[in-house]
């Protein structure tokens, strides 16, 4: 399992915005959605392209080369023409600062 990667600090995160960077040598983005924060690996499974800053709703993010859509929470592909989910990450909170890490590694 990987080790714990700071991504930033809190403040820097507002409801409504994502953060992209990379974990363990793959892109990843990080939602702040209501004050929540989810994870995800930052891809789409149908052709390969980035989901950060695609749009957003509720807690889902959709890609803005197809419109496949993908639940932040669980990483699933709602609608073709994905059909593989994404994976999600691991996120913590700890004194201002954002954490991630990817549990496959």
């Amino acid at each position: 399992m990987s080790d714990w990667i700071v991504a930033g600090p809190l403040s820097d995160l507002l409801p409504g915005e994502f953060l992209a960077l990379e974990v363990d040598g793959v892109m990843a983005a990080i939602y702040n959605i209501d004050g929540a924060l989810y994870a995800i690996e930052d891809v789409c499974t149908h052709d390969g392209g980035e989901l950060a800053g695609g749009p957003l709703v509720g807690t889902t993010v959709e890609c803005v080369r197809h419109g496949a859509v993908f639940d932040l929470k669980t990483g699933d592909a709602l609608c073709a023409p994905a059909y593989t989910p994404t994976i999600t990450l691991e996120t913590k909170v700890e004194d201002g600062v954002i954490w991630i890490r990817d549990p496959r590694f």
